[in-house]
């Protein structure tokens, strides 16, 4: 376990910088030996955070993807920068919610306009 540890302390964590706002995004290894970048110095609650994205530290300084649901109400985890990235589009993380917002975007633009003109009082002899 010792050698192991070490070996992932190796790899470290490094800042880097985002390409998109020029913030810093901590470079964090995986359990599954990938690499994901991650907001620094910020642990949400986990069950604030969609099960898809909760990123929880382990024991070695990995981190993995904690997906269930209902999580420990004291469970803090970790989010992807690109999620907190100002200069990127938020990811659809809930499709259902999204339609809504897309619905009700259509219906704002239905209610600004203009009323049909209304029906004369007779109407023409069409035969």
């Amino acid at each position: 376990m010792g050698a192991s540890e070490k070996a992932a302390r190796r790899l470290g964590r490094a800042r880097l910088r985002c390409p998109y706002c020029g913030l810093p995004q901590e470079r964090v290894a995986t359990l599954e030996h990938d690499w994901v970048l991650l907001e620094p110095d910020m642990t949400p609650l986990a069950h604030v955070v969609p099960a898809d994205h909760r990123w929880i530290e382990t024991s070695d300084g990995r981190v993995t993807v904690y997906g269930v649901c209902p999580p420990d109400p004291f469970q803090r985890c970790r989010i992807e920068h690109r999620l907190a990235c100002p200069e990127q589009p938020l990811p659809d993380l809930w499709p259902w919610l999204t339609s809504l917002r897309g619905e009700n975007a259509r219906q704002a633009e239905r209610q600004n306009e203009p009323e049909p003109p209304c029906p004369p009082e007779e109407w023409p002899d069409a035969g």
